[in-house]
């Protein structure tokens, strides 16, 4: 926000960013009960992945970096889990998710890319 480093214009990270906000919008029509459960949960990986880029990115070693973005990787994977199961009980539905579906697979892909890259 105020360091203004060069990751922070890239695409992963914008797209990295909206996925987080998405998640913590659709994460606010669950049941009342799930709040420290699944919806924390979801929040808590949604800015990981977020959180994992940009540290990944300050990182030197490419050996590093891959390592961050790995678990910024595993972290999408968390919450596509999640919200597989939040659509089998009947917190959200797929409607609903697009957008975010979206934002996940476009951030998967491109972490995917960076990775087998490096």
């Amino acid at each position: 926000m105020f360091l203004q480093l060069a990751h922070t214009k890239t695409d992963l990270f914008a797209t990295s960013k909206s996925f987080a906000l998405e998640c913590y919008k659709v994460t606010r029509s669950f049941p009342p009960d799930e709040r420290f459960a699944m919806t924390q949960q979801i929040r808590r990986a949604a800015l990981s992945v977020h959180l994992n880029i940009a540290e990944g990115c300050s990182r030197k070693s490419i050996a590093e970096r891959k390592r961050f973005f790995e678990i910024a990787r595993g972290s999408v994977i968390e919450i596509d889990t999640a919200f597989d199961m939040a659509v089998n009980l009947e917190y959200t539905s797929p409607d609903k998710l697009i957008v975010l579906g979206q934002y996940l697979v476009s951030t998967f892909k491109q972490l995917s890319a960076i990775i087998n890259h490096e």
